[in-house]
């Protein structure tokens, strides 16, 4: 891998950032399109945004947990799977590909846990139509997602980046606990 600060690495993670943004808001538009809740797509300073025909407000039902968690659900399970290929991600030999779904497993593992625990005291977002999908109070959503975080966190760090060589003194992505997984 090159340097964490190259250009080229730098280049690898805004392209892998973009195909997450994609999966997580074709994820969105899908499911509302197959709702008939579809209205758009917007660019917003705080990020991107499927925009749906009932206003905010006036959504309840469970269609509202498919809409707003399919997406999170998507990119964790997506995440997970290339976690699981790791092996076979560190040894593909074109730099540019390798570099790609390296980052992409990270920030699939991380950003929407993230998003659903830490983001949503910022900006609301997906906890919004999941809360009110399954009648439960928002603290426990964002307690069990920053769990998730916590833990994929520490895979990430203990068994992912060891596979690419990478050793870290950098808190973000030292080992904080001991996970007992094999390899």
């Amino acid at each position: 891998m090159p340097s964490p600060y190259s250009i080229r690495n730098i280049s690898y993670f805004l392209i892998a950032f973009g195909l997450c943004i994609i999966i997580h808001e074709s994820m969105h538009a899908f499911i509302a399109l197959l709702f008939r809740e579809y209205n758009g797509f917007i660019f917003r300073i705080i990020g991107f945004e499927v925009l749906f025909k009932t206003s905010a407000s006036e959504r309840e039902g469970m269609k509202w947990l498919f809409i707003s968690g399919s997406a999170s659900f998507v990119t964790l399970f997506l995440g997970y799977i290339l976690f699981t290929v790791r092996d076979k991600i560190a040894i593909i030999k074109r730099l540019y590909l390798k570099a790609i779904i390296y980052w992409s497993t990270i920030i699939l593992m991380l950003s929407d846990a993230l998003n659903l625990s830490i983001g949503s005291f910022i900006y609301g977002g997906d906890i919004n139509g999941v809360t009110t999908a399954l009648h439960v109070n928002q603290y426990t959503i964002q307690a069990i997602f920053f769990i998730i975080f916590l833990l994929n966190r520490e895979l990430v760090a203990q068994k992912f980046l060891p596979v690419f060589g990478i050793k870290t003194d950098h808190p973000l992505f030292r080992p904080w606990m001991k996970i007992p997984l094999n390899k």
